[in-house]
Protein backbone atom coordinates (compact mmCIF):
# COMPACT_ATOMS: atom_id res chain seq x y z
CA UNK A 1 0.00 0.00 0.00
CA UNK A 2 1.24 3.73 -0.92
CA UNK A 3 2.02 5.25 1.78
CA UNK A 4 2.12 9.19 0.06
CA UNK A 5 -0.89 11.04 0.74
CA UNK A 6 -3.31 12.42 -1.79
CA UNK A 7 -2.21 10.00 -4.27
CA UNK A 8 -3.90 10.06 -7.58
CA UNK A 9 -5.56 7.73 -10.07
CA UNK A 10 -8.14 7.14 -12.21
CA UNK A 11 -11.48 5.62 -12.48
CA UNK A 12 -10.76 3.00 -15.10
CA UNK A 13 -11.53 4.19 -18.96
CA UNK A 14 -9.54 6.58 -20.81
CA UNK A 15 -10.87 7.94 -24.38
CA UNK A 16 -10.12 5.37 -26.82
CA UNK A 17 -8.66 6.79 -30.25
CA UNK A 18 -11.04 7.87 -33.21
CA UNK A 19 -9.14 5.10 -35.47
CA UNK A 20 -9.70 2.24 -33.29
CA UNK A 21 -13.44 2.87 -32.49
CA UNK A 22 -16.60 4.24 -34.26
CA UNK A 23 -17.08 7.65 -31.34
CA UNK A 24 -20.02 8.74 -32.74
CA UNK A 25 -21.73 5.25 -32.46
CA UNK A 26 -20.27 4.47 -28.93
CA UNK A 27 -22.14 7.38 -27.48
CA UNK A 28 -25.56 6.79 -29.52
CA UNK A 29 -27.10 7.19 -26.14
CA UNK A 30 -26.78 4.13 -24.10
CA UNK A 31 -24.09 1.80 -22.56
CA UNK A 32 -23.86 -1.15 -24.54
CA UNK A 33 -24.79 -4.05 -22.62
CA UNK A 34 -24.35 -6.93 -25.17
CA UNK A 35 -21.48 -7.28 -27.38
CA UNK A 36 -20.97 -4.32 -29.92
CA UNK A 37 -18.33 -5.30 -32.57
CA UNK A 38 -19.48 -2.94 -35.32
CA UNK A 39 -17.89 -0.18 -32.66
CA UNK A 40 -14.60 -1.32 -33.43
CA UNK A 41 -13.18 0.46 -36.70
CA UNK A 42 -10.11 -2.19 -37.05
CA UNK A 43 -10.21 -5.59 -38.91
CA UNK A 44 -11.33 -8.29 -36.35
CA UNK A 45 -7.37 -9.91 -37.39
CA UNK A 46 -5.30 -6.77 -36.73
CA UNK A 47 -7.70 -5.96 -33.43
CA UNK A 48 -5.66 -6.97 -30.60
CA UNK A 49 -2.32 -5.39 -31.69
CA UNK A 50 -4.67 -2.30 -32.58
CA UNK A 51 -5.86 -2.52 -28.87
CA UNK A 52 -2.46 -3.02 -27.33
CA UNK A 53 -1.24 0.01 -29.23
CA UNK A 54 -4.07 1.83 -27.86
CA UNK A 55 -3.30 0.48 -24.26
CA UNK A 56 0.88 1.85 -24.56
CA UNK A 57 -1.34 5.89 -25.40
CA UNK A 58 -3.29 5.53 -22.31
CA UNK A 59 -0.54 4.26 -20.30
CA UNK A 60 1.77 6.99 -21.28
CA UNK A 61 -0.87 9.64 -21.21
CA UNK A 62 -1.65 9.02 -17.24
CA UNK A 63 2.06 8.66 -16.72
CA UNK A 64 2.77 11.92 -18.25
CA UNK A 65 -0.32 13.33 -16.69
CA UNK A 66 1.34 12.37 -13.43
CA UNK A 67 -1.25 9.78 -12.07
CA UNK A 68 0.14 7.34 -9.10
CA UNK A 69 -2.15 4.36 -9.72
CA UNK A 70 -3.26 3.58 -13.44
CA UNK A 71 -5.26 1.75 -15.37
CA UNK A 72 -5.04 0.25 -19.15
CA UNK A 73 -7.51 2.94 -19.87
CA UNK A 74 -10.20 -0.40 -21.10
CA UNK A 75 -9.29 -0.15 -24.57
CA UNK A 76 -10.22 -3.52 -25.36
CA UNK A 77 -13.86 -3.00 -23.94
CA UNK A 78 -17.21 -1.54 -25.43
CA UNK A 79 -18.39 -0.67 -21.85
CA UNK A 80 -17.21 -1.22 -18.28
CA UNK A 81 -19.63 -4.42 -17.76
CA UNK A 82 -19.98 -6.52 -20.91
CA UNK A 83 -16.91 -7.52 -22.00
CA UNK A 84 -16.79 -9.62 -18.70
CA UNK A 85 -20.34 -10.18 -18.18
CA UNK A 86 -20.84 -11.71 -21.31
CA UNK A 87 -18.12 -14.01 -21.05
CA UNK A 88 -19.90 -15.97 -18.33
CA UNK A 89 -21.44 -19.48 -18.71
CA UNK A 90 -24.75 -19.27 -18.47
CA UNK A 91 -25.15 -16.14 -20.58
CA UNK A 92 -26.71 -15.59 -23.29
CA UNK A 93 -25.38 -12.52 -25.35
CA UNK A 94 -26.46 -13.63 -28.72
CA UNK A 95 -30.16 -13.41 -28.16
CA UNK A 96 -30.46 -10.62 -25.98
CA UNK A 97 -33.55 -9.27 -24.42
CA UNK A 98 -34.74 -6.05 -24.25
CA UNK A 99 -35.48 -3.59 -21.16
CA UNK A 100 -35.83 -0.28 -19.89
CA UNK A 101 -32.99 1.01 -18.15
CA UNK A 102 -32.47 4.00 -15.65
CA UNK A 103 -32.54 6.68 -17.99
CA UNK A 104 -35.80 5.43 -19.53
CA UNK A 105 -34.14 4.11 -22.70
CA UNK A 106 -34.89 0.51 -23.91
CA UNK A 107 -31.61 -1.41 -24.19
CA UNK A 108 -30.44 -4.28 -25.62
CA UNK A 109 -29.33 -7.11 -22.36
CA UNK A 110 -27.87 -10.50 -21.86
CA UNK A 111 -30.29 -13.54 -20.91
CA UNK A 112 -29.66 -15.35 -17.78
CA UNK A 113 -30.41 -19.03 -19.25
CA UNK A 114 -28.41 -21.49 -16.80
CA UNK A 115 -26.00 -21.11 -13.72
CA UNK A 116 -23.79 -18.76 -14.26
CA UNK A 117 -20.03 -19.56 -13.56
CA UNK A 118 -16.59 -18.42 -14.81
CA UNK A 119 -15.56 -21.03 -17.42
CA UNK A 120 -11.87 -18.94 -18.12
CA UNK A 121 -9.51 -15.97 -17.29
CA UNK A 122 -11.51 -12.79 -19.47
CA UNK A 123 -9.12 -9.88 -17.96
CA UNK A 124 -5.89 -11.51 -17.07
CA UNK A 125 -4.43 -10.94 -20.25
CA UNK A 126 -4.74 -7.34 -20.04
CA UNK A 127 -3.50 -6.64 -16.87
CA UNK A 128 -0.26 -8.77 -18.04
CA UNK A 129 -0.16 -6.03 -20.40
CA UNK A 130 -0.27 -3.12 -17.83
CA UNK A 131 1.92 -4.67 -15.46
CA UNK A 132 4.43 -5.48 -18.42
CA UNK A 133 4.87 -1.56 -19.35
CA UNK A 134 4.37 0.33 -16.57
CA UNK A 135 6.49 0.77 -13.65
CA UNK A 136 3.60 2.56 -11.76
CA UNK A 137 0.92 0.97 -9.25
CA UNK A 138 -1.64 -0.78 -11.34
CA UNK A 139 -5.84 -1.21 -11.20
CA UNK A 140 -7.94 -2.91 -12.48
CA UNK A 141 -11.77 -2.99 -12.85
CA UNK A 142 -14.58 -5.74 -13.17
CA UNK A 143 -18.05 -4.92 -12.86
CA UNK A 144 -19.31 -5.75 -9.90
CA UNK A 145 -22.33 -8.90 -9.30
CA UNK A 146 -25.30 -6.59 -8.15
CA UNK A 147 -24.61 -4.05 -11.47
CA UNK A 148 -24.35 -7.07 -13.61
CA UNK A 149 -27.66 -8.70 -12.20
CA UNK A 150 -29.47 -5.39 -12.95
CA UNK A 151 -28.48 -5.04 -16.22
CA UNK A 152 -28.97 -8.99 -17.14
CA UNK A 153 -32.72 -10.15 -17.99
CA UNK A 154 -33.20 -13.37 -15.40
CA UNK A 155 -34.62 -16.26 -16.88
CA UNK A 156 -32.96 -18.97 -14.79
CA UNK A 157 -33.26 -18.21 -11.45
CA UNK A 158 -35.70 -16.23 -10.45
CA UNK A 159 -34.33 -15.25 -7.54
CA UNK A 160 -31.79 -11.92 -7.70
CA UNK A 161 -30.28 -12.31 -4.62
CA UNK A 162 -29.13 -16.11 -5.72
CA UNK A 163 -27.90 -14.94 -8.99
CA UNK A 164 -26.13 -11.95 -7.60
CA UNK A 165 -24.09 -13.98 -5.27
CA UNK A 166 -23.23 -16.73 -8.25
CA UNK A 167 -22.00 -13.54 -9.61
CA UNK A 168 -19.92 -12.58 -7.16
CA UNK A 169 -18.33 -16.46 -7.13
CA UNK A 170 -17.56 -15.67 -11.09
CA UNK A 171 -16.08 -11.95 -10.14
CA UNK A 172 -14.02 -13.95 -7.26
CA UNK A 173 -12.17 -15.97 -9.67
CA UNK A 174 -11.73 -13.43 -11.74
CA UNK A 175 -10.04 -10.98 -9.19
CA UNK A 176 -7.60 -13.82 -7.90
CA UNK A 177 -6.58 -14.78 -11.09
CA UNK A 178 -5.30 -10.50 -11.51
CA UNK A 179 -4.44 -10.78 -8.07
CA UNK A 180 -1.42 -13.12 -9.61
CA UNK A 181 -1.10 -11.45 -12.21
CA UNK A 182 0.24 -8.61 -10.42
CA UNK A 183 -2.40 -6.19 -9.87
CA UNK A 184 -2.26 -3.50 -6.77
CA UNK A 185 -5.81 -2.16 -6.86
CA UNK A 186 -8.60 -4.63 -7.85
CA UNK A 187 -11.95 -2.35 -8.37
CA UNK A 188 -15.94 -3.17 -8.82
CA UNK A 189 -17.71 -1.21 -10.36
CA UNK A 190 -21.38 -0.68 -8.93
CA UNK A 191 -22.71 2.23 -10.31
CA UNK A 192 -26.41 0.57 -9.82
CA UNK A 193 -26.30 0.27 -5.93
CA UNK A 194 -28.39 3.55 -5.85
CA UNK A 195 -31.11 1.95 -8.94
CA UNK A 196 -32.62 -0.24 -6.34
CA UNK A 197 -31.09 1.11 -3.04
CA UNK A 198 -34.08 -1.84 -1.26
CA UNK A 199 -31.93 -4.89 -3.26
CA UNK A 200 -28.99 -3.07 -2.14
CA UNK A 201 -29.18 -3.01 1.28
CA UNK A 202 -30.41 -6.88 1.53
CA UNK A 203 -27.85 -8.29 -0.91
CA UNK A 204 -24.82 -5.53 -2.25
CA UNK A 205 -22.67 -6.12 0.89
CA UNK A 206 -22.77 -9.97 1.22
CA UNK A 207 -21.98 -9.79 -2.87
CA UNK A 208 -19.28 -7.41 -2.28
CA UNK A 209 -17.39 -9.39 0.09
CA UNK A 210 -17.97 -12.74 -1.81
CA UNK A 211 -16.59 -11.05 -4.78
CA UNK A 212 -13.40 -9.69 -2.82
CA UNK A 213 -13.05 -12.72 0.08
CA UNK A 214 -9.20 -14.16 0.00
CA UNK A 215 -7.50 -11.22 -2.22
CA UNK A 216 -4.68 -9.76 -0.32
CA UNK A 217 -3.93 -7.04 -2.37
CA UNK A 218 -6.17 -2.93 -2.20
CA UNK A 219 -10.06 -3.30 -3.10
CA UNK A 220 -11.75 -1.06 -4.33
CA UNK A 221 -15.93 0.05 -5.31
CA UNK A 222 -16.60 2.35 -7.33
CA UNK A 223 -20.42 4.06 -7.23
CA UNK A 224 -21.66 7.14 -9.51
CA UNK A 225 -24.48 8.40 -11.00
CA UNK A 226 -23.61 7.39 -14.91
CA UNK A 227 -21.45 8.85 -16.97
CA UNK A 228 -22.24 12.37 -17.65
CA UNK A 229 -22.11 11.88 -21.61
CA UNK A 230 -25.04 9.26 -21.30
CA UNK A 231 -26.96 10.76 -18.34
CA UNK A 232 -26.67 14.35 -18.68
CA UNK A 233 -28.45 17.18 -16.72
CA UNK A 234 -28.54 17.47 -13.08
CA UNK A 235 -27.54 14.91 -10.56
CA UNK A 236 -28.80 14.63 -7.16
CA UNK A 237 -26.76 15.80 -3.90
CA UNK A 238 -26.30 12.68 -2.30
CA UNK A 239 -26.43 8.86 -2.79
CA UNK A 240 -29.25 6.81 -1.69
CA UNK A 241 -26.70 3.76 -1.32
CA UNK A 242 -23.22 4.68 0.70
CA UNK A 243 -23.23 4.59 4.30
CA UNK A 244 -23.75 0.99 3.83
CA UNK A 245 -20.75 0.62 2.50
CA UNK A 246 -18.69 1.07 5.77
CA UNK A 247 -19.43 -2.05 6.37
CA UNK A 248 -18.02 -3.78 3.25
CA UNK A 249 -14.90 -5.68 2.77
CA UNK A 250 -13.58 -2.80 0.25
CA UNK A 251 -10.44 -1.12 1.31
CA UNK A 252 -11.53 1.69 -0.64
CA UNK A 253 -14.63 3.65 -1.37
CA UNK A 254 -14.85 5.13 -5.10
CA UNK A 255 -17.37 8.08 -5.60
CA UNK A 256 -18.18 10.76 -7.89
CA UNK A 257 -18.61 14.29 -6.26
CA UNK A 258 -17.69 16.71 -8.24
CA UNK A 259 -20.35 17.62 -11.17
CA UNK A 260 -23.03 16.83 -8.70
CA UNK A 261 -21.57 18.92 -6.23
CA UNK A 262 -22.38 16.06 -3.48
CA UNK A 263 -22.82 16.74 0.24
CA UNK A 264 -19.25 15.90 1.18
CA UNK A 265 -20.53 15.72 4.74
CA UNK A 266 -21.67 12.01 3.96
CA UNK A 267 -18.15 11.23 4.40
CA UNK A 268 -18.21 11.19 7.93
CA UNK A 269 -19.93 7.90 7.33
CA UNK A 270 -17.20 5.87 6.04
CA UNK A 271 -15.34 6.08 8.67
CA UNK A 272 -12.20 3.43 8.14
CA UNK A 273 -12.38 3.27 4.52
CA UNK A 274 -9.80 5.48 2.17
CA UNK A 275 -12.21 7.75 -0.07
CA UNK A 276 -12.08 7.75 -3.77
CA UNK A 277 -12.86 11.61 -4.39
CA UNK A 278 -14.13 12.40 -7.91
CA UNK A 279 -12.87 16.22 -8.23
CA UNK A 280 -13.26 16.27 -11.99
CA UNK A 281 -16.23 17.40 -13.35
CA UNK A 282 -16.62 15.61 -16.66
CA UNK A 283 -19.89 17.59 -17.71
CA UNK A 284 -17.68 20.19 -18.28
CA UNK A 285 -16.09 20.47 -20.82
CA UNK A 286 -13.63 22.86 -19.70
CA UNK A 287 -10.48 22.18 -17.79
CA UNK A 288 -10.49 22.41 -14.46
CA UNK A 289 -7.14 24.83 -12.93
CA UNK A 290 -5.10 22.90 -10.69
CA UNK A 291 -6.55 25.91 -7.84
CA UNK A 292 -9.70 24.07 -8.37
CA UNK A 293 -8.94 21.18 -8.07
CA UNK A 294 -7.50 21.71 -4.64
CA UNK A 295 -10.21 23.48 -3.53
CA UNK A 296 -12.19 20.58 -3.95
CA UNK A 297 -9.83 18.41 -2.44
CA UNK A 298 -9.39 20.65 1.03
CA UNK A 299 -13.01 20.35 0.89
CA UNK A 300 -13.25 16.53 1.38
CA UNK A 301 -10.04 16.81 4.01
CA UNK A 302 -13.02 18.64 6.38
CA UNK A 303 -14.44 15.09 6.44
CA UNK A 304 -11.39 12.25 5.76
CA UNK A 305 -7.81 12.62 6.79
CA UNK A 306 -5.36 12.94 3.90
CA UNK A 307 -3.73 9.86 4.23
CA UNK A 308 -7.17 8.51 3.70
CA UNK A 309 -8.39 10.43 0.72
CA UNK A 310 -7.11 9.50 -3.23
CA UNK A 311 -7.76 11.78 -5.95
CA UNK A 312 -9.70 10.70 -9.11
CA UNK A 313 -12.10 11.90 -11.84
CA UNK A 314 -15.62 11.73 -10.94
CA UNK A 315 -16.13 8.38 -13.29
CA UNK A 316 -14.71 6.67 -16.27
CA UNK A 317 -13.36 9.51 -18.84
CA UNK A 318 -14.25 7.12 -22.09
CA UNK A 319 -16.06 9.61 -23.87
CA UNK A 320 -14.24 12.60 -23.55
CA UNK A 321 -12.04 14.12 -26.36
CA UNK A 322 -8.80 12.75 -25.66
CA UNK A 323 -7.25 16.18 -25.37
CA UNK A 324 -10.04 17.71 -22.41
CA UNK A 325 -9.34 14.35 -20.90
CA UNK A 326 -5.39 14.30 -20.53
CA UNK A 327 -5.78 18.18 -19.75
CA UNK A 328 -8.03 17.35 -16.85
CA UNK A 329 -6.11 14.42 -15.41
CA UNK A 330 -2.61 16.86 -15.37
CA UNK A 331 -4.63 19.52 -13.50
CA UNK A 332 -5.80 16.90 -11.36
CA UNK A 333 -2.51 15.83 -10.45
CA UNK A 334 -1.06 19.48 -9.97
CA UNK A 335 -4.42 20.34 -7.62
CA UNK A 336 -3.65 17.27 -5.62
CA UNK A 337 0.57 18.44 -5.33
CA UNK A 338 -0.97 21.88 -4.42
CA UNK A 339 -2.48 20.74 -1.43
CA UNK A 340 -0.02 17.61 -0.41
CA UNK A 341 2.81 20.51 -0.36
CA UNK A 342 0.58 22.37 2.05
CA UNK A 343 0.11 19.09 5.03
Amino acid sequence: MSTLALTTTVVGSYPQPDWLVDRDLLSSGHVPRVRMPQVWRVDPAFLEQAQDDATLLAIRDMERAGVDTITDGEMRRESYSNRFATALEGVDAEHPAEIVNRAGRRTLVPRIVGRVRRVAPVEVRDLEFLRANTQRRVKITLPGPFTMAQQAADEAYGDLDELVMDLAAAVNAEAHDLQAAGADVIQLDEPWLRNDPEAARRIAVPAIDRALEGLAVETAVHLCFGYAAIVPGAKPAGYAFLPELADCAADQISIEAAQPRLDLGILRELAGKTVVLGVLDLADPEVETPEAVAERIRAALQWVPAERLVVAPDCGMKYLPRPTAFAKLRAMCDGAALVRAQL
